[in-house]
């Protein structure tokens, strides 16, 4: 399983006119089904005068999780062109709506597979990417004595200095972010420094 993967970096929303037909795009980061469907009921709603709004999404990491709907539109003429734009841009936990105010001239399958397309793609170009990390959260209580040690150490197993959140009391409470394909080695190397009693505890926090 890889740990790196990439999300959408913004909300973006972008608008095409196609043979009077106007095409207004919304793209936004979402975490889960839940966020997912909320973000396209809400944009349905402001347009919900529109001839069509039609969606699509990508959720998750090994599995994922994806949808679409053509939203009364030919049937693969929408929804499968917006899902695929997503797995074109190399995207997860991303949902696209792409609304269609209807202008006159139809415009043939293939004219909405591309339209639909388009918009969408040219949408996920305005929410750029952002990487983001398969990772758990990990609690160690260390000694200020061995508090450098471990620092040096957890980022010598390659865990992101950037995660490092430390809380100092009598002891130091340290939080990092640890990718999910280096737990077991964490939670080896852990359990043998409490063993030689350098570290006094660690545990995963709980989601």
């Amino acid at each position: 399983m890889r740990d790196e993967f990439w999300e959408p970096a913004r909300k973006a929303v972008y608008e095409i006119k196609i043979k009077r037909s106007l095409f207004i795009s919304h793209a936004a980061l979402t975490k889960n089904e839940e966020e997912a469907k909320e973000y396209i009921l809400k944009t349905s709603q402001e347009h919900k005068q529109a001839t069509h709004n039609c969606w699509a999404y990508r959720l998750g990491v090994e599995p994922v999780l994806e949808y679409y709907s053509d939203d009364g539109e030919p049937s693969g003429t929408a929804g499968k062109p917006i899902l695929g734009a997503i797995l074109h841009s190399g995207l997860t936990n991303v949902t696209l709506v792409v609304t269609r105010y209807f202008g006159g001239i139809k415009l043939g399958v293939r004219g909405l597979i591309e339209a639909y397309g388009e918009a969408a793609s040219l949408c996920l170009e305005g929410a750029g990417r952002k990487k983001a990390y398969l990772e758990k959260n990990c609690i160690i209580v260390v000694p200020y004595s061995f508090y450098s040690s471990l620092l040096y150490q957890l980022k010598n197993m390659g865990l992101r200095e950037e995660t490092f959140i430390p809380s100092f009391k009598e002891v130091v409470t340290f939080n990092c972010c640890v990718p999910l394909s280096m737990e077991k080695a964490l939670e080896s190397y852990l359990c043998d420094l409490q063993g030689q009693s350098l570290i006094e505890e660690w545990k995963w926090e709980d989601n």
